[in-house]
């Protein structure tokens, strides 16, 4: 591939756009169909379960409702907002939508619950193949958590030191798919881990939690790693662009790259830090709940047992009683 065609594959598909700023952010959105479609159509039919609920007297907590239009909005802005516009121009905007796609809105999808929504929904038959689905050989190798941890640090190795974050930029169908990626391994990640949905490979507490402290040290060592290598992330693709209209504005690739690594190190432990926060307010819950139904068991227990007491000695007064006889008159007179 020569450099020439490199430049101008570049400078065609990143032509006319301002320096990258709040401005820039607000004011570069695209109406990207795909993210729109999904976006809405999974926002609607999520209100819509919500709002069913609602109708037959059911309560539904408006935190999950809260959660999953969260992270749906975080999708959209992630790969229609002028975040996306430049993901393929500056690797540190790139890397934001990365942390964006990989951990918020995963996380904030799974704390949803949207299929214990489904299943309190749905009419018979597609509940039924939904339990299906969720009962079947391939939902429990997909939730083994082992395996989804190995996807969730492994993956983004493989995606930034092999030649595929390079197709990424010179392709739109791999540039898509690389976000469809992010968002399902973390969704494979998370989902069971936060465990509100009756997902297979859900875990205890602990285990848990020592899945979410292991995750930190791969985030900071890759972003390390980006930061201090010298050769580009994307080859010649970023210093090509210097030769066309964003020249005039652009950082130096080399700094760019150290500040992407920082992006990568800094937000992964910050969202780790934020769902361990999460899964121990779980933890301390479910350890209260447990509590109140060991409480509920010990009380129906000791009232058994007084009610046991209370029988014993009304059948043993019951039994004096009865073996009490009168006293003899003696003879008559």
């Amino acid at each position: 591939m020569s450099t020439g065609w490199v430049v101008t594959a570049a400078a065609g598909s990143v032509q006319d756009l301002p320096p990258f700023d709040a401005g820039a952010f607000w004011g570069q959105w695209g109406l990207e169909p795909l993210p729109l479609v999904i976006t809405v159509w999974a926002t609607g039919l999520y209100l819509v379960g919500v709002a069913s609920l609602r109708r037959r007297g059911d309560a539904w907590p408006v935190g999950r409702s809260i959660a999953w239009v969260v992270g749906m909005l975080a999708f959209y802005v992630a790969t229609s907002s002028g975040l996306a516009a430049y993901d393929t121009v500056l690797l540190s905007a790139h890397m934001v939508q990365h942390m964006v796609l990989s951990m918020v809105v995963p996380l904030s999808l799974a704390l949803g619950a949207p299929v214990t929504l489904a299943l309190r929904t749905l009419p018979r038959r597609p509940r039924g193949w939904l339990l299906a689905v969720l009962h079947s050989r391939l939902a429990k190798v997909l939730g083994f958590p082992p395996l989804t941890f190995a996807l969730y640090v492994l993956s983004p190795w493989a995606l930034y030191f092999s030649g595929w974050y390079d197709a990424s930029l010179r392709s739109t169908y791999v540039h898509e798919m690389m976000h469809v990626h992010l968002v399902l391994v973390g969704a494979l990640f998370f989902w069971p881990i936060v465990g509100v949905d009756p997902l297979p490979g859900r875990v205890g507490h602990p285990f848990r939690v020592l899945l979410t402290v292991m995750t930190l040290p791969f985030h900071a060592f890759l972003g390390v790693t980006i930061m201090g290598q010298k050769a580009l992330l994307g080859g010649d693709w970023y210093p090509s662009l210097h030769h066309g209209p964003l020249g005039a504005w652009l950082p130096d690739p080399e700094a760019d790259q150290r500040l992407a690594g920082g992006i990568l190190w800094g937000a992964g432990d910050l969202v780790g830090l934020v769902f361990f926060v999460i899964l121990f307010v779980q933890w301390v819950r479910s350890s209260l709940k447990e509590a109140e139904r060991e409480d509920r068991r010990l009380d129906r227990l000791e009232r058994l047992e007084r009610l046991e007491r209370l029988e014993r000695r009304e059948e043993r007064e019951r039994l004096a009683a009865a073996d009490v006889t009168p006293p003899d008159p003696g003879p008559s007179e």
